[in-house]
């Protein structure tokens, strides 16, 4: 109680409003419709849980070939006999001909070593008959010097020609530097007119085939006098 008589008290706050209550028969239809729902639900859930899979069907085994008959297993070892034969014919006559190419070769290559200076002894034969010409002539009594002469010219000549024909060339070094390869010097000489090392005279020629040393020319050579 409030003896201050200045003092108001507060108002007691007013009750919260709480909801209608519902009748006694609605309450229950509700309780009844979720608990039918929750019925509906379980039993949903145990029909998938329960329900089998389906088997997936199986795929049936691929059927075997026939087996082959004696008639064909028959024909084809025919077959297979028959091309056996022709590559083995083949194959003979092959290694024959590869035979016969190697010898027919070998029988080239012995004539070409034997015959390698065919053509080079034709045309040397020539120049012995010039030879032979020149010394009849010569061991007559009315020989004539003149025509001997010019005879051995033209013998010359003509070996010369042959000579040059198959790469055979003379080497004459005659008043030219002294070359080891080629010349082969015999003695010194000295000389005040050339300078030192310098072939003087040639006394034998050598020659080259195909620019290959045969034979070195044999010469002097010249020294710083004293």
């Amino acid at each position: 109680m409030n003896t201050d008589p200045h003092r108001i008290d507060p108002e007691p706050p007013e009750p919260a409003a709480s909801e209608p209550a519902l009748p006694v028969g609605e309450e229950a239809a509700n309780h009844g419709v979720r608990a039918a729902v929750d019925a509906y639900i379980k039993a949903s859930s145990a029909d998938v849980s329960e329900a089998p899979e389906e088997a997936v069907p199986e795929s049936a085994p691929p059927a075997e070939p026939p087996l082959p008959s004696q008639e064909e297993l028959a024909a084809a070892l025919t077959e297979v006999r028959s091309v056996a034969d022709e590559n083995r014919d083949q194959l003979l006559r092959a290694r024959a001909e590869l035979e016969n190419i190697r010898r027919r070769h070998a029988n080239e290559l012995e004539k070409a070593h034997k015959y390698a200076l065919d053509s080079f002894v034709r045309e040397l034969l020539q120049v012995r008959d010039s030879l032979e010409l020149g010394h009849s002539a010569a061991l007559e009594e009315t020989v004539n010097i003149e025509k001997l002469r010019e005879g051995t010219e033209l013998t010359l000549k003509l070996l010369g020609d042959v000579m040059d024909k198959f790469g055979v060339a003379p080497v004459e070094p005659l008043e030219q530097p002294f070359d080891p390869e080629f010349h082969q010097a015999i003695s010194t000489q000295p000389r005040a007119d050339l300078p030192p090392n310098t072939v003087v005279a040639v006394i034998q020629k050598g020659y080259t085939l195909n620019g290959r040393l045969v034979r070195p020319a044999l010469v002097l050579v010249s020294q710083q006098v004293a």
